[in-house]
Protein backbone atom coordinates (compact mmCIF):
# COMPACT_ATOMS: atom_id res chain seq x y z
CA UNK A 1 0.00 0.00 0.00
CA UNK A 2 1.21 3.70 -0.88
CA UNK A 3 2.35 5.38 2.09
CA UNK A 4 1.04 8.66 2.33
CA UNK A 5 2.91 12.26 3.80
CA UNK A 6 2.82 12.75 7.53
CA UNK A 7 1.17 16.23 8.72
CA UNK A 8 4.73 17.36 9.73
CA UNK A 9 6.27 16.47 6.12
CA UNK A 10 3.31 18.23 4.91
CA UNK A 11 3.27 21.10 6.71
CA UNK A 12 6.95 21.24 5.73
CA UNK A 13 6.33 21.23 2.18
CA UNK A 14 4.01 24.64 2.47
CA UNK A 15 6.19 26.11 4.34
CA UNK A 16 8.58 25.81 1.86
CA UNK A 17 7.71 25.11 -1.55
CA UNK A 18 8.45 28.68 -2.56
CA UNK A 19 12.28 28.61 -2.31
CA UNK A 20 13.16 26.41 -5.33
CA UNK A 21 14.81 28.17 -7.82
CA UNK A 22 18.07 27.86 -9.81
CA UNK A 23 21.00 30.53 -9.65
CA UNK A 24 23.51 30.43 -12.61
CA UNK A 25 27.04 31.67 -12.38
CA UNK A 26 27.23 34.82 -13.65
CA UNK A 27 24.12 35.66 -12.79
CA UNK A 28 24.97 38.20 -9.72
CA UNK A 29 21.80 40.18 -9.46
CA UNK A 30 19.83 37.16 -9.38
CA UNK A 31 17.40 38.03 -12.82
CA UNK A 32 17.51 34.55 -14.09
CA UNK A 33 19.65 36.16 -16.81
CA UNK A 34 23.30 37.21 -17.24
CA UNK A 35 23.73 40.53 -19.18
CA UNK A 36 25.09 43.77 -19.09
CA UNK A 37 23.20 44.62 -15.58
CA UNK A 38 25.20 41.95 -13.51
CA UNK A 39 28.67 43.20 -14.89
CA UNK A 40 27.41 46.64 -13.30
CA UNK A 41 26.05 45.06 -10.29
CA UNK A 42 28.97 43.18 -9.70
CA UNK A 43 31.34 46.59 -10.15
CA UNK A 44 29.60 48.46 -7.87
CA UNK A 45 29.80 45.56 -5.05
CA UNK A 46 33.58 45.46 -5.64
CA UNK A 47 33.27 49.60 -4.82
CA UNK A 48 32.03 49.07 -1.99
CA UNK A 49 28.48 49.43 -2.75
CA UNK A 50 25.86 47.47 -1.70
CA UNK A 51 23.36 46.47 -4.57
CA UNK A 52 19.77 45.67 -3.23
CA UNK A 53 19.77 42.54 -5.44
CA UNK A 54 23.46 40.32 -5.01
CA UNK A 55 24.83 36.74 -4.60
CA UNK A 56 27.92 36.30 -4.07
CA UNK A 57 28.21 32.88 -5.20
CA UNK A 58 27.28 33.71 -8.53
CA UNK A 59 29.43 36.25 -8.54
CA UNK A 60 32.46 34.84 -7.75
CA UNK A 61 32.99 33.37 -11.20
CA UNK A 62 36.61 32.20 -11.29
CA UNK A 63 36.09 30.55 -7.83
CA UNK A 64 38.92 31.81 -5.80
CA UNK A 65 36.67 32.97 -2.78
CA UNK A 66 36.94 36.61 -3.52
CA UNK A 67 35.48 38.96 -5.61
CA UNK A 68 37.49 41.55 -7.84
CA UNK A 69 38.13 42.23 -11.16
CA UNK A 70 39.06 39.36 -11.91
CA UNK A 71 35.34 37.78 -11.86
CA UNK A 72 33.84 40.75 -13.96
CA UNK A 73 36.42 39.99 -16.59
CA UNK A 74 35.01 36.12 -16.14
CA UNK A 75 31.89 37.93 -16.63
CA UNK A 76 32.47 39.64 -19.34
CA UNK A 77 33.94 36.91 -21.39
CA UNK A 78 31.09 34.73 -20.23
CA UNK A 79 28.48 36.66 -21.76
CA UNK A 80 30.70 37.36 -25.10
CA UNK A 81 30.99 33.93 -25.52
CA UNK A 82 26.88 32.90 -24.74
CA UNK A 83 25.47 30.44 -22.05
CA UNK A 84 25.00 27.14 -23.75
CA UNK A 85 21.37 26.13 -23.24
CA UNK A 86 21.50 22.66 -21.85
CA UNK A 87 18.22 20.27 -21.12
CA UNK A 88 18.11 18.97 -17.91
CA UNK A 89 19.34 15.68 -18.92
CA UNK A 90 22.80 17.37 -20.84
CA UNK A 91 22.81 19.23 -17.54
CA UNK A 92 22.86 16.60 -14.71
CA UNK A 93 24.61 14.07 -16.69
CA UNK A 94 27.31 16.33 -18.54
CA UNK A 95 30.59 14.05 -17.72
CA UNK A 96 32.95 17.02 -17.77
CA UNK A 97 31.31 18.17 -14.89
CA UNK A 98 31.71 16.66 -11.15
CA UNK A 99 28.52 18.06 -9.33
CA UNK A 100 27.65 17.99 -5.61
CA UNK A 101 24.92 17.55 -3.80
CA UNK A 102 24.00 18.75 -0.56
CA UNK A 103 21.02 17.17 1.41
CA UNK A 104 19.52 18.69 4.45
CA UNK A 105 17.29 17.21 6.55
CA UNK A 106 14.81 17.70 9.33
CA UNK A 107 15.77 15.53 12.91
CA UNK A 108 12.25 14.65 13.00
CA UNK A 109 12.11 13.38 9.37
CA UNK A 110 15.71 11.55 9.64
CA UNK A 111 14.17 9.87 12.80
CA UNK A 112 11.77 8.77 10.34
CA UNK A 113 14.43 6.82 8.02
CA UNK A 114 15.94 5.38 10.75
CA UNK A 115 12.47 4.22 12.09
CA UNK A 116 11.34 2.91 8.90
CA UNK A 117 14.18 1.00 8.20
CA UNK A 118 14.13 -0.55 11.71
CA UNK A 119 10.69 -1.55 10.76
CA UNK A 120 11.48 -2.80 7.09
CA UNK A 121 14.99 -2.93 5.66
CA UNK A 122 13.55 -2.86 2.60
CA UNK A 123 11.76 0.22 3.41
CA UNK A 124 10.57 2.48 0.00
CA UNK A 125 9.06 5.40 2.48
CA UNK A 126 9.93 8.68 1.39
CA UNK A 127 11.07 11.58 3.54
CA UNK A 128 11.53 15.34 3.24
CA UNK A 129 14.33 16.97 2.80
CA UNK A 130 16.34 20.10 0.85
CA UNK A 131 18.90 19.82 -1.77
CA UNK A 132 21.11 22.26 -3.29
CA UNK A 133 22.80 20.78 -6.50
CA UNK A 134 25.65 22.67 -7.34
CA UNK A 135 27.43 22.44 -11.03
CA UNK A 136 29.93 24.28 -12.97
CA UNK A 137 29.26 27.49 -11.07
CA UNK A 138 25.65 27.06 -11.23
CA UNK A 139 23.50 26.03 -7.93
CA UNK A 140 19.84 24.38 -8.00
CA UNK A 141 18.05 24.88 -4.66
CA UNK A 142 14.42 22.44 -4.02
CA UNK A 143 13.40 22.27 -1.12
CA UNK A 144 10.69 19.40 -0.04
CA UNK A 145 12.00 16.82 -2.25
CA UNK A 146 11.75 13.02 -1.63
CA UNK A 147 14.34 11.35 0.00
CA UNK A 148 14.50 7.40 0.00
CA UNK A 149 17.01 4.51 0.53
CA UNK A 150 17.74 1.77 -2.25
CA UNK A 151 19.33 -1.37 -2.94
CA UNK A 152 19.23 -4.84 -2.56
CA UNK A 153 21.62 -6.76 -0.93
CA UNK A 154 23.24 -3.70 -0.33
CA UNK A 155 20.80 -2.26 1.75
CA UNK A 156 21.89 -1.36 5.39
CA UNK A 157 21.21 1.57 8.06
CA UNK A 158 22.55 5.28 6.91
CA UNK A 159 23.79 5.03 10.87
CA UNK A 160 25.15 2.16 12.19
CA UNK A 161 23.16 0.62 15.64
CA UNK A 162 20.64 -1.31 17.41
CA UNK A 163 16.79 -1.35 15.73
CA UNK A 164 15.64 1.85 17.62
CA UNK A 165 18.69 4.05 18.29
CA UNK A 166 17.74 7.43 17.37
CA UNK A 167 19.99 9.82 15.24
CA UNK A 168 22.84 11.06 17.72
CA UNK A 169 24.54 14.13 16.83
CA UNK A 170 27.66 13.49 19.17
CA UNK A 171 28.33 10.18 18.24
CA UNK A 172 27.15 9.16 15.40
CA UNK A 173 28.70 6.17 13.51
CA UNK A 174 27.52 7.01 9.51
CA UNK A 175 27.26 4.39 7.06
CA UNK A 176 27.45 4.46 3.28
CA UNK A 177 24.10 3.32 2.36
CA UNK A 178 22.21 3.93 -1.80
CA UNK A 179 20.19 6.64 -2.12
CA UNK A 180 17.08 8.01 -4.39
CA UNK A 181 15.87 11.21 -4.98
CA UNK A 182 12.90 12.41 -6.50
CA UNK A 183 12.67 16.27 -6.42
CA UNK A 184 8.84 16.32 -7.11
CA UNK A 185 7.71 13.86 -4.77
CA UNK A 186 5.99 16.31 -2.82
CA UNK A 187 4.95 19.22 -4.75
CA UNK A 188 4.74 18.36 -8.93
CA UNK A 189 5.74 21.14 -10.79
CA UNK A 190 8.32 22.59 -12.33
CA UNK A 191 10.35 24.38 -9.68
CA UNK A 192 10.60 21.12 -8.17
CA UNK A 193 12.93 19.63 -11.16
CA UNK A 194 16.43 20.12 -12.12
CA UNK A 195 15.96 21.90 -15.40
CA UNK A 196 12.88 18.97 -15.56
CA UNK A 197 14.78 16.30 -14.11
CA UNK A 198 12.79 14.61 -11.54
CA UNK A 199 14.77 11.75 -10.12
CA UNK A 200 18.25 10.24 -9.77
CA UNK A 201 19.68 7.38 -7.74
CA UNK A 202 22.49 7.83 -5.70
CA UNK A 203 25.00 4.91 -5.45
CA UNK A 204 27.45 4.78 -3.18
CA UNK A 205 30.74 1.79 -5.15
CA UNK A 206 29.96 -0.64 -3.31
CA UNK A 207 32.27 -3.39 -3.65
CA UNK A 208 34.29 -1.74 -6.45
CA UNK A 209 37.28 -0.66 -5.36
CA UNK A 210 38.52 0.79 -8.89
CA UNK A 211 35.52 3.24 -8.60
CA UNK A 212 35.30 2.98 -12.36
CA UNK A 213 33.12 -0.48 -13.01
CA UNK A 214 29.49 0.86 -13.72
CA UNK A 215 30.53 3.57 -15.61
CA UNK A 216 32.87 2.34 -17.66
CA UNK A 217 29.93 -0.40 -18.48
CA UNK A 218 26.96 2.63 -19.40
CA UNK A 219 29.68 4.76 -21.04
CA UNK A 220 30.62 1.63 -23.35
CA UNK A 221 26.71 1.18 -23.93
CA UNK A 222 26.48 4.68 -25.22
CA UNK A 223 29.77 4.63 -26.97
CA UNK A 224 28.75 1.73 -28.85
CA UNK A 225 25.45 2.95 -30.18
CA UNK A 226 23.04 1.38 -27.36
CA UNK A 227 21.22 4.35 -26.70
CA UNK A 228 18.71 2.02 -24.12
CA UNK A 229 21.25 2.37 -21.47
CA UNK A 230 21.38 4.80 -18.65
CA UNK A 231 22.93 8.34 -18.44
CA UNK A 232 25.50 8.80 -14.99
CA UNK A 233 27.94 10.56 -13.73
CA UNK A 234 30.14 10.63 -10.66
CA UNK A 235 28.89 13.57 -7.76
CA UNK A 236 30.16 14.86 -4.28
CA UNK A 237 27.58 13.69 -1.54
CA UNK A 238 26.97 16.03 1.49
CA UNK A 239 24.28 15.53 4.07
CA UNK A 240 23.36 17.59 6.88
CA UNK A 241 20.76 16.48 9.93
CA UNK A 242 19.14 19.95 11.72
CA UNK A 243 21.43 20.17 15.17
CA UNK A 244 24.45 18.58 14.08
CA UNK A 245 27.71 20.11 13.91
CA UNK A 246 28.36 20.22 10.36
CA UNK A 247 27.07 18.51 7.54
CA UNK A 248 28.81 14.84 6.70
CA UNK A 249 30.51 14.08 3.57
CA UNK A 250 29.53 11.10 2.48
CA UNK A 251 32.23 10.99 -0.42
CA UNK A 252 32.28 10.20 -4.14
CA UNK A 253 28.76 8.83 -5.21
CA UNK A 254 27.49 7.46 -8.85
CA UNK A 255 24.64 9.43 -9.75
CA UNK A 256 22.22 7.59 -12.15
CA UNK A 257 19.35 8.32 -14.23
CA UNK A 258 16.37 5.94 -13.41
CA UNK A 259 14.44 3.83 -15.89
CA UNK A 260 10.90 5.06 -15.35
CA UNK A 261 8.58 7.05 -17.07
CA UNK A 262 10.51 10.04 -17.86
CA UNK A 263 13.36 7.83 -19.33
CA UNK A 264 10.88 6.70 -21.95
CA UNK A 265 9.69 10.02 -22.54
CA UNK A 266 13.38 11.55 -22.87
CA UNK A 267 13.95 8.58 -26.15
CA UNK A 268 10.64 8.87 -27.32
CA UNK A 269 11.64 9.63 -30.30
CA UNK A 270 13.75 6.37 -30.23
CA UNK A 271 10.73 4.40 -28.99
CA UNK A 272 8.78 5.52 -30.95
CA UNK A 273 5.84 5.87 -28.25
CA UNK A 274 6.68 6.40 -24.60
CA UNK A 275 3.39 5.36 -23.49
CA UNK A 276 3.58 1.68 -23.52
CA UNK A 277 4.22 -0.79 -20.43
CA UNK A 278 7.26 -0.34 -18.82
CA UNK A 279 8.53 -3.57 -16.52
CA UNK A 280 11.63 -4.55 -14.08
CA UNK A 281 12.92 -8.26 -13.59
CA UNK A 282 14.65 -8.94 -10.76
CA UNK A 283 14.82 -11.50 -7.88
CA UNK A 284 17.06 -13.88 -9.73
CA UNK A 285 14.24 -15.73 -11.42
CA UNK A 286 12.97 -13.25 -13.86
CA UNK A 287 14.02 -15.75 -16.82
CA UNK A 288 10.99 -14.67 -19.35
CA UNK A 289 10.08 -18.51 -18.90
CA UNK A 290 7.13 -19.17 -17.28
CA UNK A 291 4.07 -16.99 -17.09
CA UNK A 292 3.14 -18.68 -13.12
CA UNK A 293 5.96 -15.95 -11.73
CA UNK A 294 4.80 -13.04 -9.41
CA UNK A 295 3.91 -10.53 -11.97
CA UNK A 296 2.51 -7.24 -10.54
CA UNK A 297 2.64 -3.75 -9.93
CA UNK A 298 4.93 -1.20 -7.67
CA UNK A 299 3.32 -1.14 -4.21
CA UNK A 300 6.61 -0.82 -2.71
CA UNK A 301 7.32 -4.52 -2.53
CA UNK A 302 9.73 -7.32 -4.65
CA UNK A 303 7.87 -8.32 -7.51
CA UNK A 304 9.46 -11.34 -10.07
CA UNK A 305 8.37 -9.22 -12.60
CA UNK A 306 6.81 -5.69 -11.41
CA UNK A 307 5.45 -3.22 -13.30
CA UNK A 308 6.70 0.52 -13.39
CA UNK A 309 3.98 3.01 -15.08
CA UNK A 310 0.44 2.28 -16.21
CA UNK A 311 -0.66 1.04 -12.92
CA UNK A 312 -4.22 1.30 -13.99
CA UNK A 313 -3.87 -0.58 -17.10
CA UNK A 314 -2.41 -3.42 -14.73
CA UNK A 315 -5.02 -6.49 -16.30
CA UNK A 316 -3.93 -4.95 -20.18
CA UNK A 317 -0.09 -4.88 -18.66
CA UNK A 318 0.10 -8.21 -17.52
CA UNK A 319 -1.89 -9.74 -20.65
CA UNK A 320 0.62 -8.34 -22.90
CA UNK A 321 4.02 -9.77 -21.27
CA UNK A 322 2.23 -13.39 -20.68
CA UNK A 323 1.54 -13.25 -24.36
CA UNK A 324 4.96 -12.29 -24.91
CA UNK A 325 6.62 -14.79 -23.00
CA UNK A 326 4.01 -17.80 -24.46
CA UNK A 327 5.38 -16.80 -27.65
CA UNK A 328 8.66 -16.75 -26.71
CA UNK A 329 8.99 -20.25 -25.26
CA UNK A 330 5.89 -21.85 -27.32
CA UNK A 331 6.57 -21.03 -31.08
CA UNK A 332 8.80 -23.06 -33.25
CA UNK A 333 11.92 -22.11 -34.79
CA UNK A 334 10.36 -20.90 -38.00
CA UNK A 335 7.27 -18.42 -36.57
CA UNK A 336 9.60 -17.19 -33.58
CA UNK A 337 12.50 -15.97 -36.37
CA UNK A 338 9.83 -14.44 -38.30
CA UNK A 339 7.93 -12.86 -35.06
CA UNK A 340 10.85 -11.79 -33.02
CA UNK A 341 11.58 -9.58 -35.98
CA UNK A 342 8.22 -8.06 -36.26
CA UNK A 343 8.27 -6.91 -32.65
CA UNK A 344 11.64 -6.42 -31.56
CA UNK A 345 14.68 -4.54 -33.06
CA UNK A 346 16.90 -7.43 -32.81
CA UNK A 347 20.13 -5.56 -33.76
CA UNK A 348 20.10 -3.22 -31.05
CA UNK A 349 19.52 -6.61 -28.84
CA UNK A 350 22.45 -8.29 -29.97
CA UNK A 351 24.68 -5.33 -29.38
CA UNK A 352 23.36 -4.67 -25.92
CA UNK A 353 24.05 -8.08 -25.36
CA UNK A 354 27.34 -8.35 -26.99
CA UNK A 355 28.52 -5.40 -24.28
CA UNK A 356 26.82 -7.08 -21.61
CA UNK A 357 28.70 -10.40 -22.27
CA UNK A 358 32.00 -8.03 -22.86
CA UNK A 359 32.21 -6.33 -19.50
CA UNK A 360 30.99 -9.97 -18.03
CA UNK A 361 27.77 -9.01 -16.57
CA UNK A 362 27.02 -12.21 -15.03
CA UNK A 363 23.93 -11.16 -12.67
CA UNK A 364 21.96 -10.54 -15.96
CA UNK A 365 19.11 -11.53 -17.72
CA UNK A 366 20.36 -14.55 -18.98
CA UNK A 367 22.62 -16.28 -16.55
CA UNK A 368 20.66 -14.79 -13.33
CA UNK A 369 17.93 -13.90 -14.55
CA UNK A 370 17.80 -10.85 -12.63
CA UNK A 371 18.74 -6.61 -13.42
CA UNK A 372 16.76 -5.70 -16.55
CA UNK A 373 13.93 -3.81 -17.88
CA UNK A 374 11.55 -4.28 -20.87
CA UNK A 375 9.48 -2.33 -22.06
CA UNK A 376 6.90 -2.42 -25.27
CA UNK A 377 5.87 0.54 -26.82
CA UNK A 378 2.58 -0.16 -27.19
CA UNK A 379 -0.43 -1.27 -24.61
CA UNK A 380 -2.02 -3.52 -28.07
CA UNK A 381 -2.09 -6.86 -26.36
CA UNK A 382 -0.31 -7.95 -29.64
CA UNK A 383 1.10 -5.14 -31.66
CA UNK A 384 3.81 -3.06 -30.54
CA UNK A 385 7.78 -2.94 -30.62
CA UNK A 386 10.03 -5.04 -27.54
CA UNK A 387 12.91 -3.20 -26.01
CA UNK A 388 15.46 -4.88 -23.81
CA UNK A 389 16.82 -2.00 -20.90
CA UNK A 390 20.10 -3.19 -19.49
CA UNK A 391 20.80 -1.87 -15.70
CA UNK A 392 22.68 -2.46 -12.39
CA UNK A 393 26.48 -2.85 -13.64
CA UNK A 394 28.86 -3.04 -10.77
CA UNK A 395 30.02 -6.67 -10.70
CA UNK A 396 31.32 -6.78 -13.69
CA UNK A 397 35.03 -6.57 -15.34
CA UNK A 398 36.16 -9.26 -13.12
CA UNK A 399 34.12 -9.20 -10.05
CA UNK A 400 32.96 -13.26 -10.89
CA UNK A 401 30.85 -15.24 -9.18
CA UNK A 402 30.13 -19.49 -9.50
CA UNK A 403 26.08 -18.47 -10.25
CA UNK A 404 23.72 -20.22 -12.99
CA UNK A 405 26.11 -20.62 -15.43
CA UNK A 406 28.97 -18.79 -14.45
CA UNK A 407 32.06 -19.77 -13.25
CA UNK A 408 34.66 -17.37 -14.90
CA UNK A 409 33.29 -14.22 -16.45
CA UNK A 410 36.36 -14.00 -17.82
CA UNK A 411 36.96 -17.08 -20.01
CA UNK A 412 33.07 -18.66 -19.77
CA UNK A 413 32.38 -19.31 -23.88
CA UNK A 414 30.16 -15.84 -24.78
CA UNK A 415 27.57 -18.13 -26.59
CA UNK A 416 26.95 -20.11 -23.89
CA UNK A 417 26.75 -17.11 -21.16
CA UNK A 418 23.51 -17.89 -19.32
CA UNK A 419 20.94 -20.59 -18.83
CA UNK A 420 19.34 -22.64 -21.05
CA UNK A 421 15.68 -22.51 -19.67
CA UNK A 422 15.90 -18.40 -20.58
CA UNK A 423 15.23 -18.24 -23.83
CA UNK A 424 15.41 -14.92 -25.29
CA UNK A 425 19.09 -14.83 -25.89
CA UNK A 426 19.09 -19.11 -26.27
CA UNK A 427 16.91 -18.90 -28.91
CA UNK A 428 17.84 -15.87 -31.09
CA UNK A 429 21.57 -17.33 -31.05
CA UNK A 430 20.16 -20.64 -32.76
CA UNK A 431 19.32 -18.77 -36.25
CA UNK A 432 22.89 -18.56 -38.01
CA UNK A 433 22.65 -14.68 -38.88
CA UNK A 434 21.49 -13.93 -35.37
CA UNK A 435 24.59 -15.82 -33.85
CA UNK A 436 27.07 -14.16 -36.30
CA UNK A 437 25.25 -10.94 -35.87
CA UNK A 438 26.38 -11.22 -32.17
CA UNK A 439 29.78 -13.04 -32.88
CA UNK A 440 30.69 -9.80 -34.97
CA UNK A 441 29.74 -7.20 -32.51
CA UNK A 442 31.37 -8.56 -29.58
CA UNK A 443 34.64 -8.67 -31.58
CA UNK A 444 33.76 -5.63 -33.04
CA UNK A 445 34.29 -4.35 -29.49
CA UNK A 446 37.39 -6.48 -28.86
CA UNK A 447 39.45 -5.19 -32.16
CA UNK A 448 42.83 -4.28 -31.85
CA UNK A 449 41.13 -0.34 -32.37
CA UNK A 450 38.08 -1.33 -30.55
CA UNK A 451 35.83 0.07 -27.63
CA UNK A 452 36.95 -2.46 -25.34
CA UNK A 453 40.49 -2.73 -26.04
CA UNK A 454 43.00 -2.78 -22.95
CA UNK A 455 44.67 0.38 -23.82
CA UNK A 456 41.52 2.32 -24.96
CA UNK A 457 39.88 1.35 -21.94
CA UNK A 458 42.85 1.95 -19.77
CA UNK A 459 42.90 5.64 -20.54
CA UNK A 460 39.31 6.34 -20.11
CA UNK A 461 39.54 4.11 -16.83
CA UNK A 462 42.35 6.14 -15.59
CA UNK A 463 40.56 9.49 -16.66
CA UNK A 464 38.02 8.89 -14.09
CA UNK A 465 40.09 7.78 -11.34
CA UNK A 466 41.78 11.17 -11.48
CA UNK A 467 39.15 13.16 -11.92
CA UNK A 468 37.87 11.40 -8.27
CA UNK A 469 41.15 10.42 -6.48
CA UNK A 470 41.57 13.39 -4.85
CA UNK A 471 37.90 13.35 -3.31
CA UNK A 472 37.56 9.87 -2.03
CA UNK A 473 38.51 10.16 1.68
CA UNK A 474 34.81 10.65 3.56
CA UNK A 475 33.45 10.84 6.72
CA UNK A 476 31.69 7.44 6.87
CA UNK A 477 35.68 6.03 7.00
CA UNK A 478 34.62 3.69 4.45
CA UNK A 479 36.06 3.11 0.83
CA UNK A 480 38.62 5.47 1.13
CA UNK A 481 41.47 4.37 -1.37
CA UNK A 482 41.18 3.45 -5.11
CA UNK A 483 42.72 0.03 -5.68
CA UNK A 484 42.80 -2.27 -8.65
CA UNK A 485 41.11 -5.86 -7.43
CA UNK A 486 37.64 -6.87 -7.98
CA UNK A 487 34.99 -7.46 -5.02
CA UNK A 488 36.66 -9.15 -2.15
CA UNK A 489 33.35 -12.04 -2.25
CA UNK A 490 34.21 -12.88 -6.06
CA UNK A 491 35.27 -16.26 -7.10
CA UNK A 492 38.18 -14.87 -9.23
CA UNK A 493 39.99 -12.27 -7.10
CA UNK A 494 42.91 -12.13 -9.63
CA UNK A 495 41.18 -10.08 -12.50
CA UNK A 496 42.87 -6.66 -12.77
CA UNK A 497 41.81 -3.81 -15.01
CA UNK A 498 44.85 -1.94 -15.30
CA UNK A 499 47.69 -4.11 -14.66
CA UNK A 500 48.82 -5.23 -17.87
CA UNK A 501 49.84 -8.66 -16.83
CA UNK A 502 48.53 -11.95 -17.39
CA UNK A 503 45.26 -11.44 -15.52
CA UNK A 504 44.05 -8.42 -16.91
CA UNK A 505 40.36 -8.86 -17.68
CA UNK A 506 40.86 -6.87 -20.69
CA UNK A 507 43.48 -9.30 -22.56
CA UNK A 508 41.68 -12.19 -20.55
CA UNK A 509 38.32 -11.43 -22.43
CA UNK A 510 39.65 -10.48 -25.24
CA UNK A 511 41.26 -13.66 -26.13
CA UNK A 512 38.39 -15.59 -24.81
CA UNK A 513 36.30 -13.62 -27.77
CA UNK A 514 39.01 -13.77 -30.41
CA UNK A 515 38.78 -17.43 -30.35
CA UNK A 516 34.89 -17.49 -31.41
CA UNK A 517 34.70 -19.43 -34.32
Amino acid sequence: MKRYLSIFAFLLCLATSANARTYYRGDVNTDDLVDVSDITTLISHILGDNPEYFDAQCADLNADGELNVSDVTELINLILIGREEKTGQDYVWDYSTFPEIHIEVSLNEWNRLLQAFDADKNTKEYIVARCTYRSNGDRTEIDSIGLRLRGNTSRRRPEAGNPGKMHNPKNTNWQHVHFGLKFDKFIDDKEHTILGVKKMNLKWLKDDPTYIREMYCYDLFRRFGVWTGCDDNYCRLYLHVEGDAKEVYYGVYEMIEPVDKAFLKRRKDLFENNKGFLWKGEGGVAGLNTINADIYFDDDKDHTYCLENNEDQFEAARAQLVDFMLKLNGKSDESLYKWINEVCDVDLLLKTYAVNVAVGMWDDYWNNGNNYYIYFNSTDLYNYKFFFIPYDYDNTLGTSLNCGAQSDAGRQNPLNWGKKEHPLIQRLLAFPDFKAKYVGYLKELAADDGLFNFKASKERIQAWQNKIKDYIANDTGEDMTIYDEPASWGNHKEYRVLDEGNNNFFKVKTATINALP
